[in-house]
Protein backbone atom coordinates (compact mmCIF):
# COMPACT_ATOMS: atom_id res chain seq x y z
CA UNK A 1 0.00 0.00 0.00
CA UNK A 2 1.43 3.36 -1.07
CA UNK A 3 1.69 6.06 1.59
CA UNK A 4 1.01 9.73 0.85
CA UNK A 5 3.86 12.21 0.73
CA UNK A 6 2.60 14.15 3.82
CA UNK A 7 2.51 10.86 5.78
CA UNK A 8 6.10 10.03 4.84
CA UNK A 9 7.25 13.56 5.62
CA UNK A 10 5.62 13.31 9.07
CA UNK A 11 7.44 10.04 9.76
CA UNK A 12 10.75 11.58 8.73
CA UNK A 13 10.22 14.58 11.01
CA UNK A 14 9.35 12.29 13.93
CA UNK A 15 12.48 10.23 13.32
CA UNK A 16 14.56 13.39 13.50
CA UNK A 17 12.76 14.75 16.53
CA UNK A 18 12.89 11.78 18.88
CA UNK A 19 16.70 11.53 19.16
CA UNK A 20 16.76 15.21 20.08
CA UNK A 21 14.32 14.56 22.91
CA UNK A 22 16.89 12.48 24.78
CA UNK A 23 19.28 14.62 26.84
CA UNK A 24 21.48 14.09 29.88
CA UNK A 25 20.57 17.39 31.55
CA UNK A 26 17.30 18.90 30.30
CA UNK A 27 17.65 22.32 28.73
CA UNK A 28 16.83 25.13 31.11
CA UNK A 29 13.35 26.62 30.85
CA UNK A 30 14.19 29.64 32.99
CA UNK A 31 17.17 31.90 33.75
CA UNK A 32 18.26 29.76 36.70
CA UNK A 33 17.07 27.17 39.20
CA UNK A 34 19.13 27.41 42.40
CA UNK A 35 19.08 24.06 44.18
CA UNK A 36 17.49 23.85 47.61
CA UNK A 37 16.95 20.83 49.84
CA UNK A 38 13.72 22.10 51.39
CA UNK A 39 10.89 20.60 49.35
CA UNK A 40 8.36 22.96 50.91
CA UNK A 41 9.96 25.97 49.25
CA UNK A 42 10.58 24.69 45.77
CA UNK A 43 9.66 22.64 42.75
CA UNK A 44 11.41 19.35 41.90
CA UNK A 45 13.46 19.81 38.72
CA UNK A 46 16.23 17.52 37.40
CA UNK A 47 17.09 15.98 40.76
CA UNK A 48 16.96 19.17 42.85
CA UNK A 49 14.27 21.51 44.10
CA UNK A 50 14.29 25.04 42.74
CA UNK A 51 14.69 27.83 45.24
CA UNK A 52 12.12 30.60 45.15
CA UNK A 53 13.67 33.13 42.72
CA UNK A 54 12.81 35.94 45.14
CA UNK A 55 15.07 34.31 47.74
CA UNK A 56 18.05 33.75 45.47
CA UNK A 57 21.29 35.50 46.48
CA UNK A 58 24.57 36.08 44.64
CA UNK A 59 26.26 33.59 46.97
CA UNK A 60 24.11 30.84 45.40
CA UNK A 61 26.30 31.29 42.31
CA UNK A 62 29.62 31.70 44.13
CA UNK A 63 32.11 29.31 45.73
CA UNK A 64 35.60 30.34 46.91
CA UNK A 65 38.64 28.17 47.51
CA UNK A 66 39.45 26.46 44.23
CA UNK A 67 42.91 28.01 44.44
CA UNK A 68 43.67 25.84 47.51
CA UNK A 69 45.48 22.59 46.64
CA UNK A 70 43.77 19.37 47.65
CA UNK A 71 45.68 16.98 49.88
CA UNK A 72 47.62 14.34 47.96
CA UNK A 73 48.74 12.55 51.14
CA UNK A 74 46.98 9.31 50.28
CA UNK A 75 47.89 6.01 48.58
CA UNK A 76 46.98 7.40 45.14
CA UNK A 77 48.95 10.62 45.51
CA UNK A 78 46.10 12.62 44.00
CA UNK A 79 43.04 14.61 44.96
CA UNK A 80 39.98 15.68 42.99
CA UNK A 81 38.10 18.73 44.29
CA UNK A 82 34.71 18.71 42.58
CA UNK A 83 32.48 21.73 41.99
CA UNK A 84 29.01 20.38 41.26
CA UNK A 85 25.42 21.26 42.03
CA UNK A 86 25.92 19.69 45.46
CA UNK A 87 28.25 22.47 46.64
CA UNK A 88 27.40 25.24 44.15
CA UNK A 89 23.57 25.23 43.96
CA UNK A 90 23.44 27.86 41.21
CA UNK A 91 24.69 25.17 38.78
CA UNK A 92 21.33 23.42 38.91
CA UNK A 93 19.96 22.84 35.35
CA UNK A 94 22.92 24.70 33.77
CA UNK A 95 24.57 21.52 32.41
CA UNK A 96 28.08 22.37 33.63
CA UNK A 97 30.47 21.61 36.49
CA UNK A 98 34.21 21.46 37.05
CA UNK A 99 36.95 19.95 39.18
CA UNK A 100 40.47 20.73 40.33
CA UNK A 101 42.92 17.82 40.15
CA UNK A 102 46.09 17.82 42.26
CA UNK A 103 48.89 15.29 41.79
CA UNK A 104 52.02 14.54 43.79
CA UNK A 105 54.94 13.19 41.72
CA UNK A 106 53.83 9.76 40.43
CA UNK A 107 50.33 10.45 41.73
CA UNK A 108 47.54 8.82 39.76
CA UNK A 109 43.87 9.48 39.12
CA UNK A 110 42.98 5.81 38.57
CA UNK A 111 40.88 4.47 35.69
CA UNK A 112 37.34 5.76 36.09
CA UNK A 113 34.34 6.94 34.13
CA UNK A 114 31.76 9.72 34.33
CA UNK A 115 28.38 8.20 33.44
CA UNK A 116 26.70 11.49 32.68
CA UNK A 117 29.34 13.73 31.11
CA UNK A 118 32.11 14.37 28.64
CA UNK A 119 35.22 15.83 30.29
CA UNK A 120 37.65 18.45 28.99
CA UNK A 121 40.87 18.47 31.03
CA UNK A 122 43.48 21.25 30.93
CA UNK A 123 46.90 20.97 32.56
CA UNK A 124 47.73 24.08 34.60
CA UNK A 125 51.05 22.91 36.07
CA UNK A 126 53.35 19.94 35.55
CA UNK A 127 53.28 16.99 33.16
CA UNK A 128 50.60 14.31 32.97
CA UNK A 129 50.29 11.08 31.03
CA UNK A 130 46.60 10.69 30.26
CA UNK A 131 44.42 8.42 28.19
CA UNK A 132 41.08 6.76 27.60
CA UNK A 133 39.81 3.43 26.31
CA UNK A 134 37.01 3.07 23.77
CA UNK A 135 34.15 0.62 23.97
CA UNK A 136 34.86 -2.85 22.50
CA UNK A 137 37.31 -3.62 20.94
CA UNK A 138 38.89 -1.34 23.59
CA UNK A 139 41.27 0.89 21.65
CA UNK A 140 43.60 2.93 23.88
CA UNK A 141 44.35 6.61 23.22
CA UNK A 142 47.13 8.24 25.30
CA UNK A 143 49.01 11.53 25.33
CA UNK A 144 51.69 13.25 27.39
CA UNK A 145 50.26 16.61 28.48
CA UNK A 146 52.23 19.69 29.42
CA UNK A 147 51.16 23.02 30.88
CA UNK A 148 48.39 24.52 28.74
CA UNK A 149 47.56 21.27 26.95
CA UNK A 150 43.96 20.07 26.72
CA UNK A 151 42.48 16.60 26.24
CA UNK A 152 38.88 15.43 25.84
CA UNK A 153 37.52 12.28 27.48
CA UNK A 154 34.31 11.29 25.66
CA UNK A 155 31.13 10.54 27.56
CA UNK A 156 31.27 7.47 29.82
CA UNK A 157 34.60 6.16 28.50
CA UNK A 158 37.19 4.85 30.99
CA UNK A 159 40.07 7.31 31.40
CA UNK A 160 43.00 8.09 33.71
CA UNK A 161 45.88 10.48 34.44
CA UNK A 162 49.25 10.04 36.13
CA UNK A 163 51.86 12.65 37.02
CA UNK A 164 55.08 11.64 35.24
CA UNK A 165 56.94 14.81 36.23
CA UNK A 166 59.25 15.41 39.17
CA UNK A 167 57.09 18.17 40.65
CA UNK A 168 53.46 18.51 41.65
CA UNK A 169 50.91 18.79 38.86
CA UNK A 170 47.58 20.60 38.70
CA UNK A 171 44.76 20.25 36.18
CA UNK A 172 41.29 21.69 35.73
CA UNK A 173 38.41 19.68 34.28
CA UNK A 174 35.09 20.87 32.87
CA UNK A 175 32.02 18.64 32.46
CA UNK A 176 28.83 19.11 30.46
CA UNK A 177 26.68 18.04 33.41
CA UNK A 178 25.85 19.66 36.72
CA UNK A 179 26.53 16.29 38.35
CA UNK A 180 28.70 14.07 36.09
CA UNK A 181 29.11 11.27 38.62
CA UNK A 182 32.21 9.10 38.91
CA UNK A 183 32.75 5.34 38.88
CA UNK A 184 36.29 4.32 39.82
CA UNK A 185 36.76 0.94 38.18
CA UNK A 186 38.80 -0.86 40.84
CA UNK A 187 36.59 0.48 43.65
CA UNK A 188 33.41 -0.57 41.86
CA UNK A 189 34.62 -4.05 40.90
CA UNK A 190 36.50 -5.05 44.05
CA UNK A 191 35.05 -2.73 46.68
CA UNK A 192 31.31 -2.64 46.01
CA UNK A 193 28.85 -2.88 48.89
CA UNK A 194 27.90 -5.69 49.13
CA UNK A 195 30.80 -7.36 47.34
CA UNK A 196 30.32 -8.93 43.93
CA UNK A 197 30.28 -12.72 44.16
CA UNK A 198 33.94 -13.84 43.97
CA UNK A 199 33.01 -16.63 41.54
CA UNK A 200 31.80 -14.02 39.05
CA UNK A 201 35.06 -12.08 39.21
CA UNK A 202 37.19 -15.23 39.18
CA UNK A 203 35.62 -16.28 35.90
CA UNK A 204 35.52 -12.79 34.41
CA UNK A 205 39.18 -11.97 35.13
CA UNK A 206 40.48 -15.53 34.71
CA UNK A 207 42.30 -15.33 38.05
CA UNK A 208 42.65 -17.63 41.01
CA UNK A 209 39.81 -17.14 43.46
CA UNK A 210 42.30 -16.43 46.24
CA UNK A 211 43.59 -13.45 44.26
CA UNK A 212 40.06 -12.09 43.88
CA UNK A 213 39.32 -12.52 47.58
CA UNK A 214 42.61 -10.78 48.41
CA UNK A 215 41.67 -7.83 46.20
CA UNK A 216 38.23 -7.63 47.79
CA UNK A 217 39.84 -7.28 51.22
CA UNK A 218 41.88 -4.23 50.21
CA UNK A 219 40.90 -0.66 51.04
CA UNK A 220 40.15 1.04 47.73
CA UNK A 221 40.90 4.72 48.16
CA UNK A 222 38.49 7.40 46.95
CA UNK A 223 40.33 10.56 45.86
CA UNK A 224 37.16 12.51 44.99
CA UNK A 225 36.08 15.23 47.42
Amino acid sequence: MMRSVPYLVTLALLALAFPLASAFDPSALQDFCVAVNDSSSGVFVNGKFCKDPNLVKVDDFFLPGLDIPGSTSNPLGSNVTRITVDNLPGLNTLDISLARLDFAPNGVNPPHTHPRATEVLQVLEGTLYAGFVTSNPNRLFTKILHEGDVIVFPLSLIHFEINIGETNAVALSRFNSQNPGVITIANAVFGSNPLINADVLTKAFQLDKNVIEYLQKQIWWNNNN
